[in-house]
């Protein structure tokens, strides 16, 4: 058996400061990787999960970026690079949810905001930390995603035509970067336990706690970070050599409460 062990690698997590983010950061950290982990707004977040890092003895640098902004996610590559020595694993975490409404109420503003968070982001993001992942012998992108995708809900067209747009950015990337020794996958959540969860649970779900969805749903509780983080770190590590271009669901075997 192959150990799971990320020693000298370093990871850029965006949306690192709370939820589904913030577990990853810790749980790569935990399996030895160095950890960027980036932040739009949430700066005492991503200092406490730079904090917790650095307890486990591992280096972790919170950056403030904008990632649906290319020339911000450039620097943000560039700054990770410089301060860690390089970058080899690249987690797109960073998303918004959309307010539950159909396409005829929905704002075209809200319709592009989440666009860009689910779509443009990742994209940009991948585009600049590309030059910086060649430099290894093995990469890893990991894509977050949703199981959103394989249903597509009514009422939440913007957060599934999002998450559809960055699964294909995965799909492509896989063909793209084998070459380059680079591994990319993606990661589908049911509906989980966060800040993120807990206004997707009020807009589609329509409960006031997520937890209420706990009785329906798969082994009698709803999804929590560390279901999602777990095969995150499996996927980026040598226990997993040859899976690319693949989806994961994290959804208790498919009886999702979001669906």
């Amino acid at each position: 058996m192959i150990p799971i062990s990320l020693e000298g690698r370093v990871a850029l997590v965006t949306g690192g400061s709370r939820g589904i983010g913030k577990v990853i950061a810790l749980e790569l950290a935990r399996a030895g990787a160095d950890v960027a982990v980036n932040y739009r707004r949430e700066k005492e977040g991503a200092d406490e999960t730079v904090a917790a890092i650095e307890k486990m003895g591992r280096k972790a640098r919170a950056y403030a970026a904008s990632v649906d902004d290319f020339d911000a996610c450039q620097k943000l590559a560039d700054d990770v690079a410089r301060d860690f020595g390089g970058l080899s694993i690249l987690i797109n975490n960073a998303g918004i949810a959309s307010r539950g409404q159909s396409v005829a109420d929905t704002d075209p503003a809200e319709f592009e905001r989440v666009m860009r968070v689910h779509a443009f982001a990742p994209h940009y993001m991948s585009k600049c930390a590309i030059p910086y992942l060649r430099q290894n012998p093995r990469s890893d992108i990991i894509i977050v995603s949703s199981v959103a995708t394989m249903n597509h809900a009514a009422n939440g067209a913007p957060y599934n035509m999002g998450k559809a747009a960055s699964e294909a950015l995965a799909l492509t990337l896989a063909k793209e970067e084998q070459k380059h020794g680079m591994r990319v996958n993606i990661v589908a959540p049911s509906l989980t336990v966060s800040d993120m969860g807990d206004r997707l649970a009020r807009a589609v779900a329509g409960v006031k706690d997520i937890h209420e969805l706990d009785a329906k749903s798969p082994f009698g509780r709803v999804s929590v970070p560390e279901d999602v983080a777990a095969a995150v770190v499996w996927l980026v590590s040598g226990a997993n050599p040859y899976a690319s271009g693949q989806k994961i669901n994290i959804d208790g075997a498919g009886s999702s409460a979001l669906r």
